[in-house]
């Protein structure tokens, strides 16, 4: 039996990076899975892949229309839904100078409203389910500053400050609601922001300091730790876990390390 074994579950931004990690980690462990996304071909190729267990279905996460056809699809294909994983984001890195409201409205659009849409629209489903469980993918940098970050870090504090809220409503229901704020995530995202024929394993590896071990992993791997942890939040065995950040980083945030003193 797998550790979602009868579940039903939506992952958003399942195309490729994070969401596809995670889609593919819930549909091993049992889960029956609707996989969303607004890159219909990837995201597709992605369902087919998986296999039985797993359908696509074209949602943009900023549109009420669409959280509701996916809620309905839900519902019709799979006959409920157990599970909510809020994905789905984009990345700007721009100064905050050069960062246009257009350009910050569109992040926060997507990072931010877009999980509010999903808790709320996800919340009768759940309910009618006798509880669940609502996974948010926030970010450490939604728990500390960053450069050329302004709109991006805003919208993953935010979705901080969100889970702990709907964990607050929702708990009486029995639905359950975290986040989980990793440090690797889609290389997609960043890719644009990189210089032609940078290795991006490489820059992926320079931000692991603090565990040496883990610069000889690959993102794929690193990428399936969240899914695992993921898949713990949304099992029935953290049922004692709500209104939580699941902080998954390799000691990024931990604090300084301090060369050429005692204890280096």
């Amino acid at each position: 039996m797998g550790r979602l074994e009868g579940k039903r579950a939506m992952v958003t931004g399942a195309a490729r990076g994070t969401g596809e990690s995670i889609a593919g980690r819930f549909v091993a462990e049992g889960a029956r899975v609707l996989c969303v996304d607004v890159l219909d071909e990837p995201g597709q190729a992605v369902a087919n892949e998986l296999g039985a267990a797993a359908s696509f279905l074209h949602l943009d996460v900023t549109s009420e229309a669409d959280w509701q056809r996916g809620i309905d699809l839900c519902t019709e294909e799979l006959g409920g839904l157990d599970v909510l994983v809020n994905n789905a984001a984009i990345l700007l890195m721009k100064g905050m100078a050069d960062t246009s409201v257009a350009e910050f409205e569109r992040v926060v659009s997507v990072n931010q409203t877009g999980v509010f849409l999903g808790m709320r629209a996800a919340t009768e489903a759940l309910r009618e389910a006798g509880g669940g469980s609502i996974v948010n993918i926030a970010s450490v940098d939604g728990t500390r500053g960053a450069t050329s970050l302004i709109a991006y870090a805003a919208s993953k504090w935010a979705v901080r400050g969100m889970t702990r809220v709907a964990a607050l409503e929702l708990g009486r229901h029995g639905i359950r609601v975290n986040a989980v704020c990793p440090e690797a995530g889609s290389p997609h995202m960043v890719a644009p922001y990189l210089s032609e024929g940078v290795d991006m394993e490489r820059v992926m590896a320079a931000q692991m300091p603090v565990l040496p071990p883990q610069k000889k992993r690959t993102i794929a791997e690193r990428l399936d730790d969240i899914a695992q942890l993921s898949v713990f939040l949304a099992s029935d065995e953290s049922s004692s876990c709500t209104g939580a950040d699941f902080v998954i980083d390799a000691g990024n945030t931990a604090g300084r390390i301090l060369p050429e003193i005692p204890g280096r």
